[in-house]
């Protein structure tokens, strides 16, 4: 692993995202994650997911509460709009994350991975790039130029053709079993699943995120990993956690789709306490 690291205090605002005070990038990685760069000589946890992870419009992510209740530094590796093929075939944060103690891994949408049918953004996972011939001929109305975002696609491919929809379904299902096991092969099984279910409060054809994951896709990976933590969680907007969170003037909608601070301290406790119990037992 690579001994550069990149740390970026600068705030910045971009259209329709969020207010970040740190970003920051380690070794050869082209992911930017949730910084302050944390120096990687002692013993750690690191957290491997997207949005949720990174902490999208909070000052204190949950990594970072977890941090402050276990006595173990915990390096958040969170970044806006990752799934896991972002975190597969991140090199240098894989090689972080095998050399820790222990890592917590978000159970992320099926929806955002490159599988049989089409192509997705290799960074920004949530995008969606091209159609391979597979999903071109299954669905030989559709325009595929019209989308950007793979939730935009499949849910309407669904409303074209629910029967079709399933094979696509299936694919992708498959597809995250299949790399969701590399990752926790890659890390030797060390791995705590973190999956925070939660309904947007909006009529969603995809069902609860994270899209398209089912309990029995989840059963198969406990036999695998150290530990599986499930939480219900409320969004921002959902819960009235909006105070205290750092967006600029349009990002209002965006926000309230987010965890907010309130939620953030939650999940902090309880994933704390868990680990806790199992470093206790190690």
């Amino acid at each position: 692993m690579g001994e550069k690291v990149v740390d970026e205090m600068s705030y910045e605002l971009k259209s329709a995202d969020a207010l970040v005070s740190e970003l920051c990038s380690y070794g050869e990685s082209r992911l930017r994650v949730r910084g302050p760069a944390r120096a990687l000589s002692d013993p750690y946890i690191s957290f491997l997911g997207g949005t949720e992870v990174f902490g999208r419009f909070v000052e204190r992510p949950f990594a970072q509460g977890v941090e402050g209740q276990i006595g173990l530094a915990c390096i958040n590796l969170g970044c806006v709009n990752a799934g896991v093929d972002a975190f597969l075939h991140d090199e240098s944060l894989m090689d972080i994350a095998a050399g820790g103690q222990m890592t917590v891994l978000q159970v992320m949408g099926a929806q955002n991975l490159t599988n049989s049918f089409y192509k997705v953004h290799p960074r920004r996972n949530d995008r969606f790039l091209r159609a391979y011939d597979a999903l071109v001929h299954l669905f030989p109305e559709v325009d595929f130029t019209d989308f950007n975002f793979n939730k935009h696609l499949l849910t309407s491919l669904r409303g074209v053709s629910e029967d079709r929809f399933e094979r696509v379904r299936a694919g992708l299902q498959e597809t995250w079993l299949t790399r969701m096991s590399r990752i926790v092969d890659a890390l030797g099984g060390r791995v705590v699943l973190l999956w925070l279910r939660y309904d947007m409060g909006t009529v969603d054809t995809l069902g609860p995120s994270p899209s398209l994951v089912e309990r029995s896709m989840v059963d198969v990976l406990r036999p695998r990993v150290s530990g599986v933590i499930e939480l219900e969680v409320t969004t921002a907007g959902q819960a009235q956690d909006i105070p205290g969170m750092m967006f600029g003037p349009m990002d209002l909608p965006a926000a309230q789709m987010m965890l907010g601070p309130k939620e953030h301290d939650r999940i902090a406790d309880v994933v704390a306490s868990r680990l806790l119990n199992m470093l206790a037992a190690a």
